[in-house]
C-alpha cells in the first residue's frame, strides 16, 4: 500500500533543478534546435552532475582505511567514495563537509544478512513491472557493465577489469586471450554460420571437450551461485560460445549473448568495410581500427540512448567529449565498490520471459543459447522489446537472485562501506529522518524499521533500492545520482574520446563516418542481421509509453 511521501528531505536545490528539466518543454525544445546553445547546455548539465561529489583520485580504496602511495596508485583494488568504516581521522571530525555516521555504532546495529531476505522477497509472489522500460534495458546494463565491474571471486575488495568500457567481454581481458578469440584473417574475429547468421564459434567440439584453439580461456571459479561448464547439461554445454571473458560468465543470460553476438558481427562487419576502403591494409590493423570504432559506438548509445532513457529530462544529451578535456574530474578511471553496488538491478529481470510465444521461467535463458540460434537475433532482440522489465525496487526480486542480493549485501559490509544516509550528504540531499521520506511503501517502511530500528543504521545497498522511482524515470534518486556521476566521468575519459585521438585519423574517414551515424542500439542490430528488408522494434522504451505529466 502506497501513501503520500514526505518529501521534505528531497532538498530544495534538487527540486529545483528537477522542475526546471522536466518542465518547461518548449524552452527546451528551443535550446536543443540551437547547437551552440546545445553544446553549452550539454556541457553544463553533466558537469553538473559530476560536480556533485568530490572528482577523482579518490583518496580511499579497499586497498587500507588510510591513504598511502598504493592505495592511490594500485588499482587492483576498487576505488571507494567515502572512507571506510575503519578509517580513524586524525585532524578532523568530518570527511569533505559530511558528519559522517560512527561506524561502531552503525556496524552494531545491522541485522543479520540472512533476515534482509524479507526485503526482497515479493509480495505474493507478484512481479512489480516497470512503466517506462523493456526487457533489452537490463539485458544492456548487464552486459556493458561486465566489462569494468568485475568484482575478484576471490578478493571481493579488487576489481580484475581494466576500470575502462572496453568490451572486454567481446574481445578479452588481455592479449593472450584476445590472440585466441582472433581469426587472424583481414582483421575479424573467430565466428561460425549458422542458419544463415554469425555467432561465436563453439568452446566445445563434438566430443565435449574444450577445443585445443581456447584452452587457454578463462572458467568463473566455482562458488555457491554460479555452476562451472563442465556441470551443464551435455544439451547446454555442446552450446556455449567461446567469448572474451569466462565461458560461464560470457555465456551466462541470453540477453548478454544477444549483445556480445552483435558486437561480433558489427566488429566483422566493420573489418569487411574498412578491407575494401583501404585495402593495403594488413590483419593488425584492420583489427585494432575495427575495435575501435565498436568501442566508440557502444559509448555513444551509452551516452545517448541508455543515459536519456534513464532520466525523465526534457534535455536529450549527447556526445561531445572535447568539451570536457579540461575539467578537473577528467581524471584516469577507477571502479569504487559503491559504483559496483548502484549496478546490481537484479529485481528488474521478471520470474518470466515470453520466448518464442510461450512463457518460460527466467532461470532456463541461463547458459541456453539455443534461444538465439534457433530464433536469430532480429527476432529476439525484438521479443525481448516487447515485454516490460521488472520495476528496480525492494520486494521485486525473483527468487533464484535473492542469494546474490544477499551476497550484495556482504559485499557492502566487507569492504565497509558507510551508511546511505552518509552516501545521501555526499551526493547534496539531505539525511532523511523517518522512514516516510524513503517511499511512500508502507511495507517498505515497515520492513526498515522493523530491521534497522532508526534511518541512519540503514546500509546503502539496502537504501538505494527502497527509495522510490522518481517520477518518469527509470531508476530511485540516489541510484539515479550515483550513475549519472560515475557514467558521465568514467565514459567520457575513455582514452578514445581524448582531443588527440577522437578524429577520423585514428578510426580513418569511413570509421568516423560510421560512428557519426550511430545513436541508438536499433541500428547496430539492423546493420548486422539478414538484410530482409523487415524492421525490427528495438527500444529501451516500452511501447507507447508517454511522461507522465
Amino acid at each position: 500500500m502506497n501513501t503520500k511521501r514526505d518529501t521534505s528531505r528531497d532538498g530544495l536545490r534538487n527540486k529545483v533543478e528537477t522542475y526546471v528539466l522536466t518542465h518547461f518543454k518548449p524552452i527546451w525544445n528551443f535550446i536543443q534546435s540551437n547547437n551552440a546553445l546545445r553544446k553549452i547546455t550539454n556541457k553544463t548539465l553533466i558537469n553538473n552532475a559530476v560536480y556533485k561529489i568530490p572528482t577523482r583520485p579518490y583518496a580511499f580504496s579497499t586497498k587500507s582505511p588510510y591513504t598511502s602511495w598504493e592505495s592511490l596508485t594500485d588499482r587492483s583494488y576498487s576505488g571507494l567514495h567515502l572512507p571506510p568504516l575503519d578509517w580513524k581521522p586524525l585532524t578532523q571530525k568530518n570527511y569533505i563537509g559530511i558528519n559522517l555516521t560512527p561506524a561502531e555504532k552503525f556496524e552494531k546495529n545491522l541485522p543479520p544478512v540472512e533476515d534482509l531476505e524479507a526485503l526482497y522477497k515479493k509480495k505474493n509472489g507478484e512481479t512489480i513491472y516497470s512503466p517506462k522500460s523493456t526487457l533489452i534495458f537490463p539485458y544492456f546494463v548487464q552486459w556493458f557493465t561486465d566489462s569494468f565491474l568485475r568484482t575478484d571471486r576471490e578478493n571481493h575488495l579488487k576489481n580484475i577489469s581494466n576500470h575502462q568500457i572496453d568490451l572486454c567481454n567481446v574481445y578479452g581481458l588481455n592479449h593472450t586471450i584476445t590472440e585466441m578469440l582472433r581469426s587472424h584473417q583481414g582483421g575479424k574475429l573467430k565466428s561460425q554460420i549458422i542458419n544463415g547468421e554469425e555467432y561465436p564459434p563453439f568452446y566445445y567440439d563434438e566430443n565435449g571437450q574444450p577445443k585445443e584453439e581456447f584452452k587457454g580461456l578463462p572458467h568463473q571459479v566455482t562458488n555457491e551461485f554460479v555452476n562451472k561448464a563442465d556441470s551443464f547439461p551435455p544439451e547446454k554445454r555442446q552450446k556455449l560460445f567461446a567469448m572474451g571473458v569466462e565461458v560461464e560468465r560470457a555465456n551466462v543470460q541470453i540477453g548478454y549473448v544477444m549483445l556480445n553476438v552483435l558486437a561480433l558481427r558489427e566488429h566483422n562487419r566493420l573489418c569487411a568495410l574498412l578491407a575494401k576502403n583501404y585495402p593495403t591494409w594488413d590483419d593488425e590493423r584492420l583489427y585494432h581500427t575495427a575495435r575501435n570504432i565498436v568501442m566508440v559506438e557502444f559509448l555513444k548509445i551509452v551516452l545517448e540512448e541508455y543515459i536519456n532513457h534513464i532520466t525523465p529530462y526534457n534535455f536529450h544529451f549527447f556526445t561531445d567529449p572535447l568539451s570536457f578535456t579540461h575539467e578537473k574530474w577528467y581524471r584516469q578511471n577507477w571502479m569504487t565498490v559503491e559504483f559496483t553496488l548502484v549496478y546490481r538491478w537484479h529485481s528488474m529481470l521478471p520470474d518470466t520471459l515470453i520466448y518464442d510465444g510461450q512463457k518460460i521461467p527466467m532461470p532456463d535463458s541461463m547458459w541456453n543459447n539455443d534461444m538465439i540460434i534457433k530464433k536469430g537475433l532480429g527476432a529476439l532482440f525484438e521479443e525481448s522489446c516487447s515485454q516490460p522489465a521488472a520495476q528496480l525496487g525492494l520486494f521485486n526480486t525473483p527468487d533464484f537472485l535473492i542469494p546474490t542480493e544477499l551476497a550484495s549485501v556482504r559485499l557492502g559490509r566487507a569492504a565497509k562501506i558507510r551508511s546511505y544516509n552518509d552516501y545521501r550528504e555526499m551526493c547534496k540531499y539531505p539525511r532523511v529522518t523517518d522512514f516516510n521520506q524513503i517511499s511512500s511503501n508502507e511495507n517498505v517502511q515497515k520492513e526498515l524499521k522493523r530491521l534497522y530500528g532508526h534511518v541512519d543504521n540503514i546500509e546503502l545497498y539496502v537504501g538505494l533500492y527502497a527509495e522510490d522511482l522518481r517520477k518518469n524515470s527509470a531508476l530511485p534518486p540516489l541510484v539515479g545520482r550515483l550513475i549519472g556521476i560515475d557514467a558521465f566521468s568514467q565514459a567520457l575519459t575513455n582514452p578514445l574520446l581524448a582531443e588527440n585521438i577522437f578524429n577520423p585519423e585514428t578510426f580513418s574517414p569511413v570509421g568516423w563516418e560510421e560512428i557519426q551515424n550511430t545513436k541508438t542500439l536499433s541500428q547496430l542490430v539492423h546493420r548486422n542481421i539478414p538484410q530482409t528488408g523487415k524492421q525490427y522494434r528495438v527500444s529501451f522504451y516500452r511501447e507507447g509509453w508517454q511522461p507522465v505529466s
